[in-house]
């Protein structure tokens, strides 16, 4: 009886064993694949795993990335006041016969009436550009400086708006054009509400009362 179960015993067991390594073999197979989050992705992409979807920016600030926020384009309305001004005190001029005084206000408030329909101050994630026309075409090379007309936020070391109740001019310094830094003037031909909101998001608050 003894022999006949140890006969019965090794005959069974490499079928066990067989049967249960199939079974181990089924149940790895069957487990979900591990979800491993490596380089870059859109922003629009999810890693699906484990029945749920992720966002890749919640799984690189968990991973402690620094996640770029992206903020939206900004461009102010145009402004008229000042060429309306301008032209006002010629026409005033003209009235009380100062040709002298109402041919520069004339001409100055000309100049910046077409300035208004064409310039824009465009403000986008990083940078603060100067384009023209309704198309927004990249504008030429800047006439006194040289180079683009586009400046980093990052590089600002000052602006101011003067002044906030009627704004006629802003001032801003940057270093992108030269390390000890650049001056840029702009008459205000921008809604000012909108331009003084924004140049403090992008740029933060203005430092001094007068430029520097």
């Amino acid at each position: 009886m003894a022999s006949s179960l140890l006969q019965l015993s090794t005959a069974v067991a490499p079928g066990a064993v067989r049967l249960h390594q199939s079974f181990s073999n089924r149940l790895r197979w069957s487990l979900p694949n591990t979800v491993r989050v490596s380089g870059s992705f859109p922003s629009s992409s999810y890693v699906r795993g484990l029945n749920r979807n992720v966002p890749i920016s919640i799984i690189e600030a968990r991973a402690g990335k620094n996640v770029r926020t992206s903020r939206q384009t900004v461009i102010p309305e145009p402004d008229y006041r000042i060429p309306i001004v301008l032209l006002g005190g010629a026409a005033a001029s003209v009235y009380a016969d100062n040709v002298l005084a109402a041919v520069p206000l004339a001409l100055l408030g000309i100049l910046l009436l077409v300035q208004t329909t064409r310039v824009k101050f465009v403000f986008d994630n990083e940078a603060l550009e100067v384009r023209i026309g309704e198309e927004l075409k990249e504008s030429a090379e800047n006439v006194f400086v040289g180079g683009k007309n586009r400046w980093k936020y990052s590089t600002f070391v000052n602006w101011e708006l003067w002044w906030p109740s009627f704004p006629v001019l802003v001032y801003f310094k940057e270093t992108q054009t030269k390390p000890e830094g650049q001056i840029h003037f702009f008459p205000v031909i921008f809604n000012g509400k909108q331009l003084y909101d924004v140049m403090v998001e992008r740029a933060g608050p203005s430092q001094n009362s007068m430029p520097k």
